[in-house]
């Protein structure tokens, strides 16, 4: 029988009702039995700051807790400006630190990005990846970019276009064996 995997999902955006948010609804929906993926909130972390890095507050110690609970990580992203959300990174930020007490060290990671633009989140995308070499997360090299992702969902929300969905369920197989050729014993 194959080990159920939990996988922390950080949504790049804060938006209850994001583009984001209901592809990473419908990534847990789709996923195989063998991935159980779990939406981990961001938006009431503090932002990074140095002088608490030796007595985090409890939000930051919580966190930290469910990356390192996590067997590993999945992120669901827009763009803002060519980058990586400020929310997302304050996220990776704060659950980096102090230095050699990362949270992330060693979790395989992977990225989907969405926007109602045609690229489909590709600059977050790709600094995301930047970000994650440095922590050493070994992320899926598979790229899963939605454009146009306002066009994807119904009025309430659900997953509409059947190729869209085979393409999120193939990248979710990938995923699961990625995990399984990378996850620390």
């Amino acid at each position: 029988m194959a080990t159920t995997r939990n996988v922390a999902v950080f949504v790049g955006s804060l938006r209850k009702a994001s583009l984001n948010r209901k592809v990473a609804l419908a990534l847990a929906a789709l996923a195989p039995p063998t991935l159980k993926l779990s939406i981990v909130e961001i938006g009431d972390l503090p932002l990074f700051s140095e002088d608490w890095e030796a007595n985090p507050p409890k939000n930051v110690v919580d966190l930290k807790a469910t990356i390192q609970a996590a067997d590993a990580v999945l992120f669901v992203t827009p763009e803002y400006n060519r980058s990586v959300p400020g929310v997302l990174k304050n996220a990776i930020d704060v659950a980096s630190r102090p230095y050699g007490k990362s949270a992330w060290n060693g979790k395989p990671g992977a990225v989907v990005s969405a926007s109602p633009g045609a690229i489909g989140g590709y600059g977050a995308n790709h600094h995301l990846r930047q970000s994650f070499v440095f922590l050493n997360v070994p992320m899926l090299p598979h790229e899963a970019y939605l454009g146009n992702a306002h066009t994807l969902f119904d009025d309430a929300g659900k997953l509409t276009n059947e190729s869209t969905k085979e393409f999120l369920t193939k990248f979710l197989a990938r995923f699961a064996t990625w995990i399984e050729s990378n996850i620390a014993t």
